[in-house]
């Protein structure tokens, strides 16, 4: 079951849907379940409702194998560039510089953006559903791994694991690196990674860059976080065609 939720952003003055999915049998249980977070909600349950027409497919994943796990997806401010601000903390810096070979100026609103799931949204999934609180995942695609790490460096004794697929940690390389570094990890149970060899068809150069930013993130996660692991994925794509074949993987290593 889906349900879609209409909820305030204080910071961003605007409401954003919110797609929660329980588990199968949780209308006729008593029992509470664990809670994923995970970001451009359109593009996590269902083709129908992705914005290119192919999702992660995780309703059906979820149902038929029959997965006792709350998700819940925020939808993306598809507006402008919002969807780059809310899902970096920073400005993008250098090495978005260099890879892009232009500047780009987007980016900036994460914290606020991670501090409404944190103070404001999970507070009432808390209270509207039979969740575990203390076992909170957080998760996302390109940029939302990106945040997704973020938030678990900012809140690491709310987000116990981390789902970080084909992260664009590119875009603020030299912070997120640094913001790793000087957080203590130590609470986060477990931390998946994977990025393509192909990230970008026909762009070797940038391809190259996607994955050797992320292997420097997955560098500093192993030595803080003994639970991690890190896919490079052969002949790969940046598309939610490619993203979809590793959901099995990624909850087999969440839930296992």
């Amino acid at each position: 079951m889906i349900e879609k939720i209409s909820f305030p952003i204080k910071a961003f003055n605007h409401n954003r849907t919110i797609r929660v999915f329980t588990p199968r049998g949780y209308q006729d249980a008593t029992k509470c379940y664990p809670v994923l977070y995970m970001h451009d909600g359109q593009n996590v349950f269902e083709d129908q409702d992705a914005i290119h027409g192919v999702s992660l497919g995780l309703k059906d994943y979820l149902d038929s194998n029959e997965i006792e796990i709350i998700v819940v997806g925020i939808d993306t401010n598809t507006e402008g560039e919002e969807r780059k601000n809310e899902y970096c903390p920073w400005v993008d810096g250098e090495f978005s510089k260099n890879l892009l070979g232009k500047p780009s100026y987007t980016g900036g609103k994460g914290d606020a953006y991670v501090d409404f799931i944190v103070s404001e949204l999970k507070p009432y999934i808390d209270s509207t559903y039979r969740t575990l609180s203390e076992s909170t995942s957080i998760g996302g695609v390109s940029l939302g791994g990106l945040i997704s790490t973020y938030a678990a460096c900012k809140y690491p004794d709310i987000f116990r694991n981390v789902i970080s697929i084909s992260s664009a940690f590119w875009r603020n390389q030299e912070e997120i690196e640094k913001l790793l570094r000087n957080t203590n990890l130590s609470s986060i149970e477990k931390f998946y990674m994977d990025s393509g060899t192909t990230e970008v068809k026909n762009d070797e150069r940038i391809s190259k860059g996607f994955l050797e930013s992320n292997h420097r993130i997955y560098n500093i996660v192993k030595e803080k976080i003994p639970n991690s692991t890190f896919l490079v994925i052969e002949d790969a794509e940046h598309h939610y065609s490619y993203f979809k074949d590793r959901v099995p993987g990624i909850f087999t290593y969440l839930l296992s």
